[in-house]
């Protein structure tokens, strides 16, 4: 095993997107208090790309994520962490994988921040809920960064010219992770939200991606003029985008909370499955409408939420 190095430290954050998203203020802040390290993401391969264009890291490592019985795959991940000579690793997954990673890297621990019982910079999490963003902040601080910016997507630019969209335009998304349906508005809704935005000259653009399709195209029966994109967007289109709409609404998702980093008036839909105290979209200009089942949310309520929004941009 190499020996740990002050120089070398590792940070890890493994899913989902928007919680990725949420960390982009907390590697700036680690970068800027260590910036002679060679510093290091562990993530997982879905994100390795958007680390990589950060310009936070050093390098980023893909963790495969090996299951309970993958003993192989857990020796080799605990080999190459040991091997990696880390002074010191940053968990903001702060989940029970990472906290197996760290008892499995003992007895000779590098110092380690985050939530487990026995590393060197325990962060005591609040007995009432707060959010991510402001969690992290306060285990940073005890470990000696004063502040942790807002998440910056500056990095993420693209081109949007070959789509010819029109100047008013709004994100609809109608998605989240394929096991949390229960988290989706009904599409039904959507297309009239659609409808009520399109009488008002904004045009409904819908982004997500392949597993979006078929919420497209049943918006775009109802509203021909709403544009699909579903699917023909990374990171920077869809950052892109977000900065020219005039208003994003959508599920608990992260290419919601990616809109509402690029300043996008948003409106962000909750069920009873996530909780808006802990993953609320950060930004200035969001609101959040709460349902115990979004079955239960009308559209006009998104619409009157929607036009305030706009109203006041």
């Amino acid at each position: 095993m190499s020996r740990p190095s002050a120089g070398r430290i590792l940070v890890i954050k493994l899913s989902s997107l928007g919680d990725v998203l949420m960390c982009l203020g907390a590697f700036q802040a680690i970068r800027a208090q260590h910036p002679a390290a060679e510093l290091v993401l562990l993530t997982t391969r879905p994100y390795v790309e958007l680390a990589e264009a950060s310009g936070h890291f050093d390098a980023v490592w893909c963790d495969s994520r090996p299951r309970p019985l993958e003993v192989a795959g857990w020796i080799g991940l605990i080999r190459k962490l040991r091997r990696g000579g880390f002074g010191r690793i940053y968990d903001l997954q702060l989940s029970q994988r990472s906290a197996w990673y760290f008892r499995l890297l003992g007895p000779r621990w590098p110092e380690w921040v985050g939530v487990v019982p026995g590393c060197s910079h325990r962060y005591a999490p609040p007995a009432k809920p707060k959010h991510v963003m402001a969690r992290h902040a306060e285990m940073l601080e005890a470990a000696g960064i004063a502040r942790v910016p807002p998440p910056d997507l500056s990095f993420l630019t693209a081109d949007l010219s070959r789509f010819g969209l029109p100047p008013r335009t709004a994100l609809l998304v109608p998605g989240s992770s394929p096991h949390r349906q229960v988290k989706r508005w009904p599409v039904e809704r959507y297309a009239e939200l659609a409808k009520a935005l399109a009488a008002r000259g904004v045009t409904p653009v819908v982004i997500g991606g392949d597993a979006e399709r078929a919420a497209a195209r049943e918006i775009t029966a109802v509203l021909p003029e709403a544009r699909d994109l579903c699917g023909e967007t990374g990171l920077p289109e869809l950052a892109e985008l977000a900065r020219g709409a005039v208003l994003a609404v959508g599920n608990d998702t992260g290419p919601l909370h990616l809109a509402a980093m690029a300043g996008t008036p948003v409106v962000a839909l909750f069920c009873r499955e996530s909780d808006p105290v802990k993953a609320r979209p950060p930004g200035a200009r969001v609101a959040v409408l709460c349902r115990d089942s979004l079955q239960d949310l009308p559209s006009a309520e998104v619409v009157e939420a929607a036009e305030q929004l706009m109203q006041s941009a």
